[in-house]
């Protein structure tokens, strides 16, 4: 499947969420898509990206932590579709969008929790899509300084 239509699909859930589970599910699904879109890019990528599309979707980075946030039982997360990236900066552009939209929320909800201990993970997590948020528009950034790149259709599709 391609990753604008599962961000699509992260986005779109996310912004019916109001609850504190079905949020904590799509903040889970949107790293689950950060990391993806990172392994895909750092395998496939245009080669100036590869390096900060694995930190991206590194399990030792801060991006790639599992948060404390309680999260529902719900088996594999959508990202495990991911099959391609048919225009990688579109697809960078809509991750950053995500990530931003998850920071706002885990805002949200870390002012209304009155457990200690949700409010720092809420922060934590923050943290998390920040971080994550960061090396997506480096890689906007990269891909808009390389030779030859101009303008959106010029990305490579990746299979």
């Amino acid at each position: 499947m391609d990753a604008l239509r599962l961000i699509t699909m992260n986005r779109q859930a996310l912004l019916r969420g109001h609850s504190l589970e079905t949020l904590t599910a799509e903040v889970w699904e949107a790293q689950a898509l950060s990391r993806a879109v990172g392994a895909l890019l750092a395998e496939q990528g245009p080669r100036e990206l590869r390096e900060t599309a694995l930190a991206l979707s590194s399990p030792g980075g801060r991006t790639a932590e599992a948060t404390e946030l309680p999260v529902p039982c719900r088996g594999d997360p959508r990202a495990v579709r991911l099959t391609r990236a048919r225009d990688v900066e579109a697809t960078l552009l809509a991750l950053a969008e995500l990530l931003g939209e998850v920071g706002i929320a885990l805002v949200g909800l870390a002012c209304g929790v009155y457990q200690e201990a949700l409010y720092w993970a809420s922060v934590e997590a923050i943290d998390a899509a920040d971080e994550a948020r960061d090396r997506v528009l480096d890689m906007l950034r990269t891909l808009g300084e390389s030779p030859g790149r101009s303008g959106r259709g010029s990305a490579a599709e990746l299979r």
